[in-house]
């Protein structure tokens, strides 16, 4: 019986081995499937986000970075306050009092121009120095970087439109219409200096809220533009592919 006892816990403690082994080998394996397993990577998190107009820069980085940004998204409070409150002062003085630009120019040159004759020349009576009138010069450098900026902006209009006219994407000649139509009815309602004006407020308020709700703000624009794309897959199937287009390539000279 002794002797069958001992065989017995021994083959006890061999199948208390072997499934040790067996349990480690499972969790060795565990491990190592867990570490095996991709990670999801946050940049292509990111990436799926929808972002309104498909920007993939933050906003700062979208106005150009440097100091129009600053002043469009309010970084200094005091400049951004400043520019608002000149062209708010501007719009009052010209569209409210209707006090006429050419006018305004005139006059404060009259009064400049007289301030500066009479110091020039009562200095000597009042023991001061004369003024210092500075000599204003405008550098050749940057009229010519704007003038190449501004051709190729025009330039680029003139390409856009002889595109759209040309009658190869019908859903772009869509949307300038529909833009165009619009501009005209605002335009029907307030002059260019008011609207020129409301432009200029929006550029200092729009971005700065959008800066700070963009993600509330994204989502939002990502279900107005899947219903958008709804309705006008329904208006296209319905409507514009009835419409004869125009030929997308133009014919190979023989």
């Amino acid at each position: 019986m002794a002797e069958h006892d001992k065989e017995d816990s021994v083959g006890e403690s061999m199948m208390d081995k072997i499934s040790e082994k067996i349990q480690g080998h499972d969790s060795s394996s565990d491990s190592d499937s867990d570490h095996e397993k991709p990670k999801p990577n946050s940049d292509s998190l990111q990436s799926k986000i929808y972002r309104l107009f498909g920007r993939e820069k933050p906003v700062h980085e979208v106005f150009g970075g440097g100091k129009p940004a600053d002043v469009f998204l309010w970084r200094n409070k005091k400049i951004s306050a400043g520019v608002l409150g000149g062209a708010t002062a501007l719009w009052v003085l010209f569209e409210l009092l209707e006090y006429n630009l050419l006018t305004l120019v005139c006059h404060c040159l009259i009064v400049a121009l007289a301030l500066l004759f009479l110091w020039s020349n009562f200095s000597t009576f009042i023991n001061k120095s004369p003024p210092r009138i500075p000599e204003v010069r405008i550098p050749e450098e940057p009229v010519l970087q704007i003038a190449a900026a501004l051709r190729f902006e025009i330039n680029r209009g003139f390409a856009v439109l002889r595109d759209i006219a040309s009658g190869r994407d019908l859903k772009k000649f869509l949307s300038v219409i529909a833009g165009l139509w619009v501009l005209s009815i605002v335009g029907s309602w307030c002059n260019f200096l008011t609207l020129f004006y409301f432009a200029f407020v929006l550029l200092h308020t729009v971005p700065v809220i959008y800066e700070k709700y963009d993600d509330q703000v994204d989502a939002f624009a990502e279900k107005a533009m899947i219903e958008i794309k709804k309705q006008y897959a329904v208006f296209n199937a319905k409507v514009l592919s009835k419409i004869p287009m125009g030929p997308l390539k133009d014919k190979k000279k023989v």
